[in-house]
């Protein structure tokens, strides 16, 4: 019992000692609300507003009906051109898409020829080029197979292809967006709490304080990674409820209370790695900057923007010693697709065994950072 009491103490030590420190707290505010609204809001991966241009070289009832069919919200209104502009304009960025209609286009789909018609794409803006081909081809074929077939409507197929989103029908991005964010501010606030709450001691000259006490270092430790752990679950389920859900409109499909469990096994691995790196930075800027490549790293390879599935074979066995990894299936089970515990389970038991190996590592480190000081 006097183990869990000291545990206890060192805890609300910790919370306090966080409550007044305003850049923390400002820190963890501002990572919860604006970051996660302008966010969502602002950055999307599917296809909004593309500037397009195209070169009609064969100003025909068909080349008309083509053009028209490039509407908002997916294309701008489309700029015309003549073939010389078109060198200039990609190079200068103007346009992400220039579309070259050839002369006698309408003459050549009619006689039943197969006219060839250039798209130029800015490859650059990768995932709108991604989309945008895709988004082209489909508007140029449907207008030409009315074009032949003289019909508004659908052209009867051998294959009748119907598609069906699952999770997110509407194919909005900021949907994704949202709740991907928080997960990532939920692994960079537990990395800058966890090496803060240390160096933040020894900056302070408090932590000759903590080696009179009658406390040992794993008293010390998981007081810290309890406080700072709780702290963060709060805010990311307040955020996930007042921001995601109340003010961008976003579903949540599964338990808040499985995804509050999950993050709270999740950020005693996270936290426990901030500590472990603590120890080898004497002061916040030098925890910074060897802070800033771990975060990249396992947020870049985590799954999180692209499926580990597409990563080599290699790196995929790598990344599965990362937690990151591992929780962001489990954050997407349930927050988007309301899998309960029987299915990400897994996930969980393979994020405590890691959390135990940071553990045991950061607490080796910390019992040397002590002897130290002594």
């Amino acid at each position: 019992m006097r183990w869990f009491a000291n545990i206890y103490r060192l805890g609300v030590k910790e919370i306090l000692s966080l409550l007044r420190d305003p850049v923390m707290m400002g820190l963890i505010a501002y990572a919860f609300t604006f970051a996660i609204y302008s966010v969502a809001t602002g950055v999307r991966t599917d296809l909004r507003n593309a500037s397009i241009a195209i070169v009609d070289e064969d100003r025909s009832e068909l080349s008309t009906r083509i053009v028209g069919a490039f509407l908002p919200p997916y294309f701008k209104a489309p700029a015309m051109i003549d073939l010389p502009a078109v060198d200039p304009a990609m190079n200068a960025g103007r346009y992400t898409f220039v579309l070259d209609i050839p002369p006698g286009f309408e003459a050549d789909v009619l006689a039943g020829r197969r006219p060839v018609a250039q798209l130029n794409v800015d490859a650059t803006a990768m995932t709108i080029a991604g989309n945008g081909v895709d988004y082209i081809t489909g508007i140029v074929n449907t207008e030409m197979v009315k074009f032949v077939n003289r019909s508004s409507g659908a052209v009867a197929l051998p294959v009748d292809l119907r598609a069906r989103a699952k999770f997110n029908p509407n194919l909005d991005s900021s949907w994704f967006m949202a709740m991907m964010q928080i997960i990532e501010n939920l692994t960079i606030l537990a990395i800058v709490l966890g090496g803060a709450a240390v160096i933040r001691e020894r900056e302070h000259g408090t932590i000759e304080h903590l080696l009179v006490m009658p406390v040992s270092s794993s008293e010390i430790m998981l007081a810290k990674i309890l406080s700072n752990g709780l702290v963060i679950v709060v805010a990311a389920v307040l955020s996930l409820l007042v921001v995601v859900e109340g003010l961008l409109g976003v579903p949540i499909a599964g338990s808040v209370v499985l995804f509050a469990s999950g993050s709270a096994m999740y950020l005693f691995a996270v936290i426990a790695l901030g500590i472990a790196m603590s120890t080898v930075a004497t002061t916040m800027p030098q925890f910074g900057l060897l802070s800033i490549p771990v975060f990249v790293v396992m947020n870049l390879l985590s799954g999180a923007l692209t499926p580990v599935e597409s990563m080599p074979t290699t790196l995929q066995y790598a990344v599965q010693v990362l937690p990151s990894t591992h929780f962001i299936r489990f954050a997407q089970a349930v927050l988007q697709r309301g899998a309960g515990i029987e299915i990400v389970w897994p996930h969980l038991a393979v994020t405590a065994a890691i959390g135990a190996a940071f553990f045991a590592l950061a607490l080796i480190r910390f019992k040397a950072t002590l002897a130290s000081v002594k």
